[in-house]
């Protein structure tokens, strides 16, 4: 069962968290995931066989939190990361997948003291501006201005999800490819080849951007944006136990 936390902001945000030692690991979940996805639950496995304190939560408009997913922002999900963050004690490793990359760099950046490491897995900073900004056509720009809100196609569903304005919007008060990214804290970057979602020049744009004594990066050939195989699982637990000793 779920326990909940509220914001400082007033949003009820859903999370899992297990006792154990530090640093412990926060997994931050993707656009429209949520914390009961195949790597949070393997990492959770993980962190209670080595004893190790581990928190999964699910951003607002997401999984068992509160609030609607077309109302919701970068920054109101970076807001719920750092309440998240704000239950654990001492240093954290945080694990990044797709969007929760970009939430765990600013994180980093705005709270390096706090993060013991980051392991990002397909990360996609900056995709409101880079992927959904520069993808849409003229008609659905037109139709974004005039309704605030474009619906999209999804690789995982049927069904068109709609992006407002304010996400665009805000996105671009959260970019970290555009200016300095001073990463004081060991990274480890994982990236399939096969990412439909997230390209892997992505990643290489984010190994030279940032700024870090000790910073890498590992493509795997033939992973999806998923990177939840056996073997893609074994990879991310690896660098976590790297970043954790």
């Amino acid at each position: 069962m779920s326990k909940f936390l509220t914001s400082p902001q007033g949003r009820q945000i859903a999370y899992e968290q297990r006792a154990g030692r530090g640093p412990g690991v926060m997994f931050l979940g993707g656009f429209r995931s949520d914390m009961q996805g195949t790597k949070a639950l393997a990492l959770e496995a993980w962190a209670g066989a080595a004893g190790r304190a581990f928190l999964r939560f699910d951003y607002s408009g997401h999984g068992a939190s509160g609030g609607a997913f077309e109302e919701g922002c970068i920054g109101d999900w970076l807001q719920d990361a750092e309440a998240a963050l704000a239950l654990t004690e001492g240093r954290q490793v945080l694990v990044g997948s797709s969007m929760g990359g970009w939430i765990a760099l600013l994180l980093a950046r705005a709270m390096p003291e706090r993060i013991a490491g980051l392991v990002l897995v397909a990360a996609a900073p900056d995709f409101t501006e880079d992927g959904m900004w520069a993808e849409l056509d003229a008609a659905e720009r037109v139709v974004l201005a005039r309704d605030g809100r474009v619906k999209l196609r999804s690789n995982y569903s049927d069904e068109p999800y709609a992006i407002t304005g304010r996400l665009i919007e805000d996105g671009r008060e959260h970019l970290v490819l555009r200016a300095p990214l001073p990463l004081q804290m060991p990274v480890r970057m994982l990236q399939g080849t096969a990412d439909a979602d997230v390209p892997q020049t992505v990643a290489l744009r984010l190994l030279a951007h940032a700024e870090g004594a000790d910073i890498r990066l590992t493509l795997v050939k033939g992973a999806d944006h998923r990177f939840s195989t056996p073997e893609c699982l074994r990879m991310i637990e690896a660098a976590v136990t790297e970043l954790a000793a």
